[in-house]
């Protein structure tokens, strides 16, 4: 079909059980009302392939759908493609009732040594042995030997378009992905619009879409409901990320919901290549651990700047409304919480091409209801997040928000009102602008600590004895 010009590849209504599809240029599959898509849950039907996860170069399982080096390619329709996930991906007892749990245990497959975390094989949990953390990266090269010992653990993307161009996704339901749902990767001209995306939220590594490296994209007019971070922007991570060199840019986010997952936005924490140039606007984020989430670490490198964020609604996050982390772990915001605060470096080290930067940043509209914080800046104090401009927003948590390490921050009508301690704790900021503030009659509306702030601009509406100021400069 391709080589005679391409045509519309028609699912009919049913449910069609196969093994992975290859695409070819020109194709569009398109699923009719009814119609399901079932993908194999027989690992050996998916061979090791060389590609890319997390940012890295790596061998996974070759994905259920995929193309690379291709033009003009879709999926559409009102049909649902199930990627059947739940036969890859580990599962961690804690996530899950006790009911849920007996019945995966006695459904086959293997439990770790401390009886808390189940595989669907042995030659998945042996994965474990080479994983730095997902398998992004073994620890070392492994041998033909090795890998295939481990096969079962290099859970597949549901859907891997690599360096394609002018790709489609509208209107399908994608669902149960072994991995990431849809991973488009080094493409150009990708239109996402009125899709549904799900995973169980227990799903380890069960993101929506992890958009990367993509030149001229749009993300539409969908809902996501799933285990990990809904909308991701990455663009590669560490050395491999830097060496490719292709950042995100040029993405528009207009009108999509998100039910559940680590974050609504994200942005990181692979974005060595950069990411620039991006709108978000109108978009709910109900129930996520995040709202907006911006991550990153030492090593990574990377340049985000030029994001522009607009009318967006929160409700219940269990975590912050807006998150700059640059001391991301690589676990969740809840997971994190509850392992404590992070331990930094007595040394500061010197800025070079893996220190990451983010700047530029205008956040305007913004309403969120019962977070637990309403803001954590969190940055690096060799290369403070900077330029960051919050304007139009209302927020009510449990706890306040909190500034560390930032530079060029400028509050313009913000609203935080937190049911305990101050509205606003500020650790070594520097030129922050306040202006139009409100928060409701606290003991201390403001806490400076740190040794390096200076240049901290409050409204004359803050009375002094509502500020405190431990250690400023």
């Amino acid at each position: 079909m391709s080589e005679k010009g391409g045509g519309t590849l028609v699912v009919p209504f049913g449910v069609w059980f196969t093994g992975p599809i290859v695409f070819r240029s020109n194709i569009n599959l398109h699923l009719e009302k009814g119609a399901l898509l079932l993908f194999s849950p027989d690992f050996d039907a998916y061979p090791l392939v060389e590609t890319s996860f997390e940012g890295l170069d790596t061998k996974r399982c070759q994905s259920p759908i995929s193309g690379r080096n291709l033009e003009n390619i879709a999926i559409t329709g009102k049909g649902s493609i199930n990627g059947s996930g739940h036969a890859w991906r580990p599962l961690k007892r804690v996530k899950v009732t006790e009911n849920y749990w007996k019945g995966v245990v006695k459904s086959g497959g293997v439990l770790s040594a401390d009886r808390q975390t189940w595989y669907p094989s042995e030659k998945s949990k042996k994965g474990e042995e080479y994983a730095e953390r997902n398998l992004n990266v073994p620890r070392r090269i492994l041998t033909d030997a090795e890998w295939r010992s481990a096969k079962d653990f290099m859970r597949p993307v549901m859907v891997s378009f690599i360096n394609c161009k002018n790709v489609l996704l509208e209107d399908v339901l994608f669902e149960n992905s072994p991995s990431w749902n849809l991973h488009p990767l080094m493409c150009e001209n990708v239109i996402i619009d009125n899709i549904i995306v799900r995973n169980p939220a227990f799903a380890q590594n069960g993101d929506g879409v992890d958009l990367e490296s993509c030149k001229n994209s749009i993300i539409i007019n969908s809902v996501f409901d799933v285990g990990d971070d809904a909308i991701c922007i990455k663009s590669g991570k560490d050395e491999d990320g830097r060496r490719r060199g292709i950042p995100t840019e040029n993405l528009i986010v207009d009108n999509c919901k998100v039910f559940n997952g680590h974050g609504g936005f994200v942005v990181g924490s692979e974005m060595s290549g950069g990411v620039r140039n991006i709108s978000v606007r109108n978009c709910e984020f109900l129930g996520t651990d995040v709202g907006l989430r911006f991550k990153s670490t030492r090593g990574r490198g990377g340049l985000v700047e030029n994001i522009y964020i607009e009318n967006i609604s929160m409700f219940d996050i269990a975590t912050e409304s807006l998150l700059f982390d640059l001391f991301y772990g690589g676990k969740s915001t809840v997971e994190a919480l509850h392992g404590g605060a992070p331990v930094r470096d007595a040394v500061i080290p010197q800025v070079s091409e893996t220190t990451p930067s983010f700047r530029n940043i205008y956040i305007k509209n913004v309403i969120s209801r019962n977070a637990r914080r309403a803001m954590y800046f969190n940055g690096l104090p060799e290369m403070n997040i900077s330029n960051i401009n919050i304007e139009d927003a209302i927020i009510t948590s449990k706890v306040g928000a909190e500034l560390s390490e930032s530079d060029g921050i400028t509050f313009k009508n913000v609203t935080i009102i937190p049911e305990e301690g101050p509205a606003l704790i500020l650790n070594n900021v520097k030129n922050l602008k306040v202006a139009d503030f409100y928060s409701p009659d606290l003991a201390t509306i403001v806490k400076v600590t740190g040794r390096q702030n200076n240049n901290i601009q409050l409204p004359e509406t803050i009375k002094k004895e509502k500020i405190d100021r431990q250690t400023m400069n």
